[in-house]
């Protein structure tokens, strides 16, 4: 039984329920590019820092801490699940901070997967470190990888250009998201327009459909739109959705 649309318009398509469970059911090998900002399991009940302000931890039950092999089998599972959708030339990019990216890593390695690049985001506007016990957190890795053994699409020379002609370093000097790419809801790891535009230029043309299986309120499908790419985004929490709902609304109202 095929999952139920939760918001479908042209070439923008919303599924609100598990992943894995809605991935099997997305026709094989009609992905060209994946972008996934997994949960990073680090929700507690101390503190963080948001907008400059010492705040309590918002409580999240996906994102609830778990143990080491318990999150590895987790991201085995999704991982798992892309597989088969991916074209033969697909590929997957995948955010994260310490907290999970070594275990996305070897969920990879497991699963058939190779890695390409190791991206690092560079947040040239990290907030303060509340603690005062450790250096600011100033990155996040972006892992790119394909299916081993597979061919992959990269657009080497635009890359280029973007560099003042100089080969791209796997370095991307993004600033985090502003307050006017949050009008429309926040999300506690939203990721700024300009990273998923670099990312949508790096590995997928214009026509290319991609899909995100952890939405959040939606940057990946915004992107899209400004990309011409079609877009499938999953998530499990409504209310992101209607974020991503009401981004894209405003979006094609421009």
């Amino acid at each position: 039984m095929k999952n139920k649309i939760y918001f479908e318009k042209e070439d923008f398509k919303l599924y609100n329920g598990d992943c894995v469970k809605i991935l099997a059911t997305l026709e094989p090998k009609s992905i060209d590019m994946v972008f996934a900002d997994p949960p990073y399991f680090l929700t507690d009940n101390g503190i963080t820092c948001r907008s400059g302000k010492m705040v309590k931890k918002t409580e999240n039950q996906r994102d609830k801490p778990i143990g080491i092999e318990e999150m590895i089998e987790f991201n085995k599972s999704w991982l798992l699940a892309i597989k088969p959708l991916l074209k033969d030339d697909g590929t997957i990019l995948i955010s994260g901070t310490y907290h999970n990216i070594y275990s996305i890593g070897v969920a990879l390695l497991m699963t058939g997967y190779e890695i390409i690049n190791n991206i690092t985001w560079f947040k040239n506007n990290p907030p303060p470190n509340i603690s005062c016990r450790t250096l600011k957190h100033s990155t996040e890795t972006i892992i790119w990888a394909k299916i081993k053994g597979t061919k992959h699409k990269f657009n080497y020379s635009l890359m280029k250009e973007y560099n003042e002609g100089k080969q791209m370093i796997d370095i991307f000097k993004i600033p985090l998201p502003g307050p006017k790419e949050k009008t429309e809801g926040k999300h506690p790891t939203q990721k700024p327009l300009n990273l998923l535009n670099m990312i949508l230029d790096l590995a997928s043309k214009e026509g290319d459909l991609i899909l995100d299986p952890f939405n959040g309120s939606g940057t990946t499908g915004i992107s899209c739109i400004k990309k011409n790419r079609k877009y499938i985004g999953i998530d499990t929490n409504s209310e992101y959705l209607d974020i991503t709902i009401r981004r894209y609304n405003k979006e094609k109202a421009v």
